[in-house]
């Protein structure tokens, strides 16, 4: 096995045991959108609905060689009426996840947070990037890096808690969250020092659940052990931790990027709060990392139903 992506496959290679998962892959009017879709099919991760223009999605298979007619291809003239078209399809059952396929994020989320067609839940809908970085032995989930640009303490509350819903979907056996900052101690200076220690009075209040959390961290003390011994920070989190809560989409995105291309590390996409799980990918993502990205959609969507059918 290639151990680059050791940690992906594992978790591939679990999800290929369970249902394919049904998924509305939203304009997949590309190669790379198209071609990513059908393997993730015939890896049996997702069962695909294809919606966007029907005869650009076959003109872009016969184009490229990609075998299409095994799965569904619901027309929908245009990128946003494609989003819309996929939301509904979620909203009767039809669809239990989301991919991202040719339009900007932006257009696929606008359908996605609309108040009375949407998907909305009671919770802030927030990213979460799933890393597999060389020479760290677990994987490092990374929020939020794409979706909210500059988080309020009432949207980070729950942007914490997607994630550390997050960690458990992916049988994490502890959920260990750093509340990143450039420092580790509280200064009334850097307001995300201050965030960092009310959210963790939050999760001692149990407004927030689930996980270990501490804050604030500095990235080295978060994730080195030697570091944290050399500060002197007494926490069960401080060296150890697998899920990195950064102060706003800036620094994430620029950590995650670091690793990305400094540290060779995969960043798998997945936007979590809504109703159903959403695949986010980009062009420039390997085949691994999108069939990773699937996978982990694939484990969200199991935890739902899951909880559904306890709550039922």
């Amino acid at each position: 096995m290639d151990n680059k992506h050791e940690k992906y496959q594992r978790l591939i290679d679990y999800c290929q045991t369970l249902p394919a998962l049904p998924t509305a892959v939203v304009h997949p009017c590309d190669k790379s959108s198209l071609a990513g879709a059908v393997e993730a099919a015939q890896l049996n991760l997702i069962a695909p609905i294809l919606v966007g223009p029907a005869e650009r999605i076959k003109a872009v298979a016969a184009e490229c060689g990609i075998p299409i007619s095994d799965y569904q291809v619901v027309d929908a003239p245009y990128s946003e009426a494609a989003a819309d078209c996929a939301v509904q399809l979620v909203r009767e059952g039809k669809a239990e996840a989301l991919m991202k396929g040719s339009l900007h994020t932006d257009e696929l989320m606008a359908a996605v947070v609309r108040r009375d067609a949407g998907l909305r839940t009671g919770r802030r809908v927030s990213h979460c990037f799933v890393m597999d970085v060389p020479g760290h032995e677990s994987p490092l989930i990374i929020t939020d890096a794409a979706v909210n640009i500059a988080p309020t303490l009432e949207e980070k509350k729950d942007i914490l808690q997607n994630a550390i819903d997050l960690g458990h979907a992916l049988l994490f056996s502890e959920v260990r969250v750093a509340i990143l900052s450039a420092m580790e101690t509280v200064n009334p200076k850097v307001p995300s020092t201050i965030e960092a220690a009310a959210l963790c009075k939050m999760v001692d209040r149990h407004q927030v659940t689930g996980a270990l959390v501490d804050g604030p961290l500095a990235l080295d003390n978060a994730i080195d052990p030697e570091a944290a011994r050399i500060k002197g920070i007494d926490s069960p989190v401080a060296g150890r931790a697998n899920v990195l809560l950064v102060p706003d989409l800036e620094a994430g995105n620029m950590l995650a990027k670091s690793l990305s291309f400094l540290a060779g590390a995969d960043a798998a996409g997945i936007v979590l709060g809504a109703r159903v799980p959403i695949i986010l990918t980009s062009r420039a993502d390997s085949t691994m990392t999108r069939r990773a990205s699937c996978a982990v959609a694939v484990l969200v969507a199991k935890q739902r139903r899951e909880a559904g059918k306890a709550m039922g």
